[in-house]
This record gives C-alpha cells, sequence and structure tokens, in this order.
C-alpha cells in the first residue's frame, strides 16, 4: 500500500540525487550511519565501535545453511583481527590477488570480483578508502565504498568478524596478519542483509559494485571472431574480467575436472600474452581461482613441459610474477575448458572498435508493481503494454568506414534492485529482459504518451536482450538505423514486483527519456439542469427515498446506491461504503449542507450511469470485474490521464488480492479523481499546473477527501 511518508521519503531521495549526492566524492550514508562521526565519537569516548545495525549475532550469518543454531555456525565467534592475531595490519604491501582466499562461503564470484580489482590500485582505492589502519587512530571501525543502482554508498562496519577454532570462517588473506578483504566481504554483507545472502552468484554483480562500470557476458560456445583482441584491449583499459565453466545438474556444483578446473566456480582474469613456442605464436591467457590452492594440470600449468620450449627471458618473466591459485592455460585450451567470459567495462568504453571511445549514458529508475506496471513478457499481450516504457533517440550513425551499413551502436543494460535482501524471505533474482520497438511516426516526437495494446498487439520488436534471465543483470549491444525507438523492460511473468535501473549507453550523441502519458482530466462542464428537467418517475423515486426534507443524507445515499446496484446481476460488488457515499457527497454539494437536493442526486446520478456503461465496454471478460490494466483503458475513456506512478497508487488503493476492481471501487476511484481534479483547478484558474494552499486549505481538504 502507497503511503504519505513513502512518497515523502522518494522525493527526498530525488532532491538528494539532484544535488549530487551519491556520485563517488559524495556517496550516500549506508543506514544514516557517517564514518567520520562515529570514529571521532569512539575516539572520544576510549571505546571500539559496536556496530548496532549489523551486530555480531548469529542472524547476520545467514537464514538457513547459514541460520542461527544450522551446523556451519555452531561454535563460531565473533572476534576483532587484535584478538585473532598479534599485530593485525589492514593491507600488507599492497593489495594483491593472494589477499582473497574463500572460506565456507560460497561466494567465490564475489572473490573473483575482488581479485580482479587489486589489479588497478586506483579502482581499488575507489572501494577502499586510503587511510584506515589498526594502528593510527584506531577505533575498531573501517568504511567501504559500494556502487549500488545507479549510487555510490558508503558502509561503515565494525571491525568483530566470524571465526571458528580460532580462524576466520569466510574470505581471509593467504598473509595471516591482513584483514582488508574480510572487511570488504562484511561490508558486502551488511549491504545485502546477511553473508548467506551472497551464496551464489555472478561475477559481473561484483565487478559493477566495485565500479560503477557496466558488464557484458560472452558465450564461448559462441564467441565472436576477434575475442582474443576484446580481452587484450579489456585487459589493457583495466577492465575486469571474470570466467567460469557452467554446470548441467547440481552435481557438477564445484566438482574438479580431471585437469583440476571446478565447475561452476567463478575464475578471474588477469593477463593475455604471446609466447614463441616451436616457430609459432602461442597464445596463453592467465587465470586466478580464489580458492588459491586448486590449479589447471594440463598443458602450460606451473610445473608443465612446454614452459622448456619458451625462452628463458620470456618463461621466467611470465612465471616471476604467478601467485599462489594462479595459472597460464593456452588460449584454446580456455576456449574449449571454459563456458563463459565477463568483462566489466569501467568507463563503457565500445570493445569492437579500434581507438577506445566514450559512451554517452543515460540512467532510468523504474519499478514493477503488481496489477499496474508489472506485465510480464511479449507472451501476455493483455498485460505487456502496462509495463515501463522509456524512448531513446538515436540521431546519428556510427563512425565505421568499413561497415556499408547506417546503423547506431548502443547497449542496454537491466539491472533489478534488492533481490538479495529478500533471500531471507524465500525472494530471489526475477526473470528478467527487454525489448526494444521502433516509435510509430504518430508519435515521434512526444513524450506524453504510453503506448497501448493494440500498438504492440501490430508491431515486432525491433531488437530485445538474447534471453530472459534470473540474473541481477542482463545486457546486449544492440545496432539499429537512426530515428526513435522505445525499450520496455519486464519480468518474464507478469505480476513480479521489483525496483530495477535501465542504463542505455549510446555510442554517439542521442536524446534519451521516460515515455509516459501526461496527467490530464477531460472534464465536461458541470451539468446544467433544473427541477424542471427531471421526469416524474426519477422525482417519485427521490421523493420516496429522501423524506420530508427532500435532501438525501450519506446513509439514504449508501441504502439507494446498494438497493439499484444489486439489480446488476452482471456487475461484482461489495457495495458502496460510507467513506465512498461520503465522497460522491463531497462532489456534488453545492451549498455546504452535507446532502443532496433533487438536482444534485440527479446529476450524480447520470455520472454513474455513464461509469457503468465505461466498466462494462472494459470488462472485457464479462467476468463483473475488471482487470487492474483493463481499469487504465477505462480511466482514459472516463477522460482521465495517469503516469504510471498514479497507477501503482490506485491500483494499490481500489483493486483487490487478485488484481481486480469491482463496480463500486471503479465508481470511488472516478469520483476522487473528478474532486482531485476540481479542487485543483479552483486553486489554478490560469492553468499554470502549479497552485497555492496553506496549510489550513490543505488539511480541510485532505480530510474531507
Amino acid at each position: 500500500m502507497f503511503s504519505f511518508g513513502g512518497i515523502a521519503a522518494k522525493l527526498e531521495r530525488d532532491r538528494l540525487r539532484a544535488e549530487g549526492v551519491g556520485e563517488h566524492q559524495n556517496s550516500v550514508k549506508h543506514l544514516g550511519q557517517d564514518y567520520e562521526t562515529l570514529k571521532q565519537q569512539c575516539l572520544e569516548n576510549g571505546v571500539l565501535f559496536e556496530d548496532p545495525l549489523f551486530p555480531a549475532v548469529p542472524s547476520v550469518l545467514g537464514f538457513k545453511e547459514l541460520g542461527p543454531n544450522s551446523s556451519k555456525t555452531r561454535g563460531v565467534h565473533w572476534k576483532r583481527p587484535s584478538e585473532i592475531v598479534d599485530d593485525p595490519q589492514f593491507i600488507v604491501g599492497g593489495a594483491t590477488r593472494t589477499d582473497i582466499c574463500q572460506g565456507a562461503l560460497g561466494d567465490c564470484w564475489l572473490l573473483a570480483a575482488i581479485g580482479s580489482l587489486t589489479l588497478n590500485e586506483e579502482l581499488l582505492h575507489r572501494v577502499v578508502p586510503h587511510g584506515q589502519s589498526f594502528q593510527e587512530d584506531y577505533a575498531g571501525l573501517f568504511h567501504f565504498q559500494i556502487w549500488q543502482f545507479g549510487e555510490w554508498v558508503d558502509v561503515v562496519i565494525d571491525d568483530r568478524l566470524p571465526t571458528k577454532d580460532g580462524e576466520l570462517v569466510f574470505v581471509h588473506s593467504a598473509e595471516c596478519q591482513e584483514f582488508w578483504s574480510a572487511l570488504l566481504e562484511k561490508a558486502y554483507a551488511k549491504l545485502n542483509g546477511s553473508y548467506e545472502a551472497l551464496s551464489g552468484g555472478s561475477t559481473t554483480e561484483g565487478f559493477e559494485d566495485f565500479t560503477g562500470g557496466v558488464a557484458e557476458m560472452y558465450d564461448l560456445k559462441k564467441p565472436p571472431r576477434n575475442l582474443s583482441k576484446i580481452i587484450c584491449k579489456a585487459l589493457e583499459r583495466g577492465s575486469l574480467l571474470g570466467c567460469s565453466i557452467d554446470i548441467t545438474s547440481a552435481f557438477d556444483m564445484e566438482a574438479v575436472t580431471f585437469k583440476k578446473l571446478v565447475k561452476g566456480h567463478a575464475y578471474s582474469v588477469t593477463g593475455f600474452k604471446g609466447v614463441d613456442y616451436r616457430g609459432r605464436q602461442e597464445e596463453l591467457i592467465r587465470i586466478r581461482n580464489p580458492w588459491g590452492q586448486v590449479e589447471w594440470t594440463g598443458a602450460w600449468s606451473d610445473s608443465s613441459s612446454e614452459w622448456n620450449e619458451v625462452d628463458p627471458d620470456q618463461r621466467d618473466e611470465l612465471q616471476l610474477k604467478m601467485e599462489d591459485g594462479e595459472f597460464w592455460i593456452s588460449f584454446r585450451d580456455f576456449m574449449r575448458e571454459f563456458s563463459r567470459l565477463e568483462i566489466c567495462n569501467l568507463t563503457p568504453d565500445a570493445l569492437t572498435v579500434e581507438e577506445t571511445k566514450k559512451w554517452h549514458t543515460t540512467l532510468f529508475e523504474g519499478t514493477w508493481r503488481r496489477g499496474s506496471t508489472a506485465g510480464g513478457c511479449r507472451n501476455h499481450p493483455a498485460s505487456f503494454w502496462i509495463n515501463p516504457q522509456f524512448k531513446i533517440k538515436l540521431l546519428e550513425e556510427d563512425d565505421d568506414p568499413d561497415d556499408d551499413e547506417l546503423a547506431c551502436s548502443f547497449l542496454v543494460a537491466l539491472m533489478q534492485k534488492h533481490r538479495r535482501k529478500e533471500r531471507h524471505a524465500g525472494g530471489d533474482m526475477h526473470t528478467i529482459g527487454f525489448a526494444v520497438y521502433q516509435v510509430p511516426e504518430e508519435a515521434e516526437g512526444c513524450q506524453n504518451v504510453h503506448l497501448k495494446k493494440d500498438f504492440f498487439l501490430r508491431n515486432q520488436s525491433q531488437a530485445r536482450s538474447e534471453t530472459f534471465i534470473n540474473l541481477r543483470e542482463v545486457s546486449n549491444h544492440i545496432r539499429l538505423p537512426p530515428g526513435e525507438y522505445i525499450i520496455v523492460p519486464s519480468t518474464f511473468e507478469p505480476n513480479k514486483e521489483a525496483d530495477f535501473i535501465l542504463r542505455v549507453f549510446t555510442e554517439k550523441q542521442s536524446d534519451t527519456v521516460v515515455l509516459d502519458d501526461e496527467i490530464s482530466a477531460d472534464l465536461p462542464d458541470e451539468e446544467e439542469i433544473s427541477e424542471d428537467d427531471i421526469d416524474d418517475n426519477f422525482r417519485n423515486m427521490f421523493q420516496q427515498l429522501a423524506g420530508e426534507d427532500m435532501e438525501i443524507s450519506v446513509f439514504e445515499l449508501r441504502t439507494i446506491l446498494n438497493r439499484v446496484i444489486s439489480r446488476h446481476k452482471d456487475l461484482k460488488t461489495d457495495g458502496f461504503s460510507m467513506d465512498s457515499c461520503r465522497n460522491m457527497i463531497n462532489l456534488m454539494d453545492k451549498d455546504g449542507s452535507a446532502r443532496l437536493g433533487l438536482v444534485e442526486f440527479q446529476i450524480l446520478w447520470n455520472k454513474i450511469r455513464n461509469w457503468l456503461t465505461i466498466f462494462r465496454q472494459h470488462d472485457l471478460d464479462k467476468s463483473g470485474t475488471m482487470s487492474s490494466y483493463e481499469m487504465r483503458l477505462a480511466l482514459e475513456s472516463a477522460g482521465f490521464k495517469l503516469d504510471n506512478k498514479l497507477h501503482q497508487v490506485i491500483v494499490a488503493r481500489y483493486a483487490d488480492e487478485s488484481m481486480g476492481v469491482d463496480f463500486d471501487n471503479f465508481v470511488c476511484c472516478l469520483v476522487k479523481l473528478e474532486t482531485m481534479f476540481r479542487f485543483f483547478r479552483s486553486l489554478d484558474p490560469d492553468g499554470s499546473g502549479s497552485a497555492v494552499m496553506d496549510l489550513g486549505e490543505w488539511l480541510t481538504f485532505t480530510m474531507c477527501g
């Protein structure tokens, strides 16, 4: 249900974002905790920080396999690094790939991303701020900056870490004095609600959260022709790379192959070199296993015979830089053994062109809400059109002399928000994707239009995500001729709720807007009738019901409406409530008596008859109720155009659990809308689109409504 509090909080977030809060230099304080303030308080009071918002208790470990009293968490004790080793260090000799060794948590995807992060010192220190130590001004707290859904978030933690038998349970460093990687893992767990929420994932997720970049995935069974060039350019630019071997069944998970590769496990790619071997050039790729021990034993592994036929200087140079858990493998074997490659572009550069170019970037925020904006994919034509719609105008084609086709390159990346946090309640990633359509001629140049069902029934998509998949993000490179297009992001099934961001990266300048209906109301002029215009049958009915005072009270109105509506057997209704009848009287009462006279009641009756006709037209399956997405079209027929946010409010207020709207709720909604629009126009006689009211007027209106 929507609330004033929730709407106010959203407006405040929008205001802060407009002021630059969420940029890396001005990150959002996670849960309102300010690192410098907390640290100063602890130093002044001579105490070590204990985080009340992520306390050292069993529930922060997990909810299922790591839940309280589970076998994996029995005997866990929370200890500060100074209680584990004599001389703890934050970072020893610079952060390196060996600082990340996996513990009892299935977050190798995250550790592979952290391992790649250590290859780029500038990037690393965006995530791991300078000046933190266990010696100078130590107060038991640390902080890290992590990108989350379009903004950088500063996460404060205390340094109490879960241990078992005196050793760290989760990530640890090969250098046992060093703790930066364990503390970063804890900050990431706090951001996602628990350690167990980190179990299982895609390396791209970690890549993006440590860079704010955009990730791409390559299927190594269907690779692009120039993949080796793509990998080299990505490594040169400091992009983060990960790879993995797909599993075909649950039994494969973390199964070790004959040559010591681990299925379903996330590795990071750390280098690519060509060597002279038997008179030809052999391409080698360097891979790291975050476990730190299990390594490839095939050709070009640490002690294989192939190295004996390589120039000793080159061999020594390549093997000198090897770390534990790291190995070389020929590019051919890599392509045969591994299933997918993930690359995170830090500033989304075009990987497939020779010169490095910057993308133009746009970020949209959106929501899928049951019954109003969660329409599902194209397989559901009745509701697909209610999904949010975003327009992109591609103004000029790419500069590519080798390409005869006039086309514009852009990358679409759709990311669902906060799904890991839902795991403790049984939630997980939705299956998501998107489709791209050419804007019809009549809608070109417009942004105040939301394309309806008929358009999608008549038109094919021009491009789409390669698949609908239950990953946090799906992305796709697309090339289309210059023109106007709309992107429709959706879940696979209708009525799946989530917040999302849609990022669009275009190679050339483009225009992007949210496609949504402009809020408007085509209200008829107030009906002018006199008592003489009212026929005798209606007058007689009114006299019988109104009694001697010839006015209808809210109680009498309710009796009349429910008696009449019960005669219409094709309508499903619970009957009109007292509140809805009060709203009707507020709309029609011209003399402030809180009662309706004969003329006022006749005008209300005419409205209800007109709304009944509209209701029946849009009750397509003749069930006696409308679906919530049929209601959007019905409101338009009644003269009201509303945007997605308002439809979400209306569905939350007027639809039942199965997303149906019965006749009495439909009427109540229309009465409320007409009252609100007429009231606003009374405060905005010039039609400027804004109105001013004092507190008394606001309270009077809202209390009456």
